[in-house]
């Protein structure tokens, strides 16, 4: 599945599209689990906003029914498809070609673009708000829905993860409403640019100090993506002093069969 050509680009480019990672009837199943996980939300979002969290800059937090969400973080917990889906074995075969046989993860969340409601998710690098160091994480954007740019797929500036992690307050805002800019930085180019529209079962894999964003979806289709990260165990937990001097992440693959590893601030953990 992954080519050197897709080695290529992650290391030149720091992305690469994989079509038809998801089987149509795993993508199906995907998009049934976020319908039950918006029903979860009726009776949790309360309790637990943390993790769900519903579009900052609509007038309602309902629209026909149905919680306006624009993410659900830790999924995992609430569902059993979304926690098996970051260990499909096509998936995991790719990540192993790329890092290596031992991998965890570092994040799995569920990117919503509710139709006509999705906000503008603003130009950033990830590895700005991540604890981890050296910043050499991949992620994953699965499309569970056609990603588009009427409905805000991914946009993302092509070999800008080479030129270092800028801090937090370089960015801005992150979630920005559908009419601002993806950016306020002066010194983005944006005619270097590149949209990155998905089919329904492929996904995007990029680089962690990557720059990228999104537009706002405006269409009436939603833009629905499931997003895994993932590291290896060379890659050190370095939190700052507000952060827990310790995190615990799942294995994913390999390990010597340990299902969770706990990271320090000192050490990697194994």
């Amino acid at each position: 599945m992954v080519t050197q050509t897709h080695k290529q680009e992650l290391e030149e480019q720091g992305y690469f599209v994989v079509e038809g990672l998801l089987s149509p009837q795993e993508v199906a199943e995907s998009v049934a689990e976020v319908e039950k996980l918006h029903e979860v939300a009726r009776t949790v979002c309360e309790a637990d906003k943390q993790n769900f969290q519903i579009e900052p800059f609509v007038d309602d937090a309902q629209h026909n029914g149905k919680l306006v969400l624009r993410k659900i973080e830790q999924p995992y917990k609430y569902s059993p498809w979304f926690d098996a889906l970051a260990r499909q074995p096509k998936l995991v075969a790719i990540l192993s070609e790329l890092l290596g046989p031992d991998l965890l993860l570092f994040r799995s969340t569920l990117m919503l673009k509710p139709a006509f409601r999705g906000s503008v998710h603003g130009f950033h690098q990830d590895t700005s708000y991540w604890p981890m160091h050296p910043p050499h994480l991949v992620t994953v954007s699965i499309a569970m829905t056609d990603a588009t740019p009427q409905n805000g797929c991914f946009q993302v500036i092509p070999d800008s993860h080479k030129a270092g992690t800028r801090d937090i307050s370089e960015w801005g805002a992150i979630a920005r409403d559908q009419d601002s800019k993806l950016t306020d930085r002066q010194d983005i180019d944006m005619s270097q640019v590149i949209y990155v529209p998905l089919k329904a079962g492929s996904a995007l894999f990029f680089h962690s100090a990557l720059v990228h964003g999104s537009g706002p979806n405006k269409s009436p289709n939603p833009r629905n993506t499931a997003l895994y990260a993932y590291f290896t165990p060379d890659v050190k937990y370095a939190p700052t002093p507000d952060q827990p001097r310790e995190a615990i992440y799942n294995v994913v693959a390999g390990m010597d069969g340990q299902k969770q590893v706990t990271f320090t601030a000192e050490e990697t953990g194994v």
